[in-house]
């Protein structure tokens, strides 16, 4: 028997399966998030930018874009709590600190390497970047100083905190995840979550569960207490690049090389929805308060309409009338 929360969302999808596109920058989009009050959505690019839109009704009004790195933006995110400020991870040894409300960076901070990966501590208070040389630094967000450095024996592919800002988790090159003790990042467990490379990893909002997504295709469920796997999702047929769960932490959206995003009910692992692409999905990100998915693809290699601009940002879950 379909859930109550399914048969809603099936009939809310299908009066609002429509996706739009919007132009966004020059070249491949690599990193799409919305800011906590879901005002603003954020993209980062191969083209050394980042891009700031307005969600106005149902569509995204360019508000800005970001110039300043030397480099591709591979990652960025916001302030967990405070709507203004945004911060982006490149390639070319810093990471930077946009406030949208200047419309400047408010901070340059050289690492050791090229970034790869960024993420912001649930408190606000830390700034956690790894390089293509697997050293995760963690940068004080009020100074600006590095608080401390860890190099890894192993390939660190995504980073994240849990909800509770006192562990720390990384997914690594031989499909496991590690998690240390935070502040003291001293080591308390590694899963063997994985056969092949773990990619990506999310926290749900609710802090019930952490998803991640591994070369070997699928998308493996985890209970934060338990530390235990609840459930795989089987859907994609690629290595799973990038996940998001939704605000109420019910649905999860997958996406892989794989011509659509996968969207399914997290207590029981259906298939609630699928969103059709023309190419491969980089990114995807819910937005937080309601039903929207702000997604990234790879550009359009000429098989398809080749008028149409590379690095776009779509939205899924318009009105099918707007």
């Amino acid at each position: 028997m379909a859930s109550q929360y399914y048969l809603e969302m099936q009939e809310n999808f299908k009066n609002n399966n429509k996706s739009r596109e919007f132009p966004a920058h020059s070249a491949k989009v690599h990193s799409v998030a919305w800011s906590c009050d879901g005002r603003r959505l954020a993209s980062g690019s191969f083209d050394k930018t980042a891009s700031v839109f307005v969600l106005e009704k149902d569509r995204l009004v360019k508000e800005n874009n970001y110039r300043g790195h030397g480099d591709s933006v591979d990652q960025l995110c916001w302030h967990p709590t405070n709507p203004d400020l945004f911060v982006t991870a490149s390639g070319d040894k810093t990471i930077r600190i946009w406030d949208v409300r200047t419309t400047k960076c408010i901070a340059t901070v050289n690492t050791k390497g090229e970034n790869i990966n960024i993420c912001w501590s649930p408190d606000g208070q830390t700034i956690a970047v790894g390089n293509k040389d697997d050293v995760v630094t963690f940068i004080d967000a009020k100074t600006h100083r590095s608080r401390a450095e860890e190099q890894f024996k192993f390939e660190v592919n995504e980073i994240s905190w849990n909800n509770d800002n006192d562990m720390f988790f990384l997914t690594n090159g031989n499909g496991c995840i590690n998690i240390l003790s935070y502040p003291e990042l001293k080591p308390i467990q590694s899963i063997n979550a994985h056969p092949s490379n773990c990619i990506c990893i999310k926290f749900d909002p609710t802090g019930k569960y952490f998803a991640t997504g591994s070369a070997d295709a699928l998308v493996s469920l985890w209970d934060v207490e338990e530390l235990v796997c609840v459930r795989c999702f089987s859907r994609l047929d690629w290595p799973v690049r990038t996940l998001s769960f939704s605000h109420d932490g019910k649905m999860l959206a997958s996406a892989s090389e794989d011509h659509f995003i996968d969207i399914a009910e997290v207590e029981t692992g259906e298939k609630l929805w699928e969103v059709q692409c023309e190419s491969p999905t980089f990114t995807v990100a819910w937005h937080p308060k309601r039903p929207l998915l702000a997604y990234a693809c790879d550009d359009k290699d000429g098989k398809y309409d080749s008028n149409r601009e590379a690095g776009t940002v779509k939205l899924f879950g318009l009105p099918n009338d707007s």
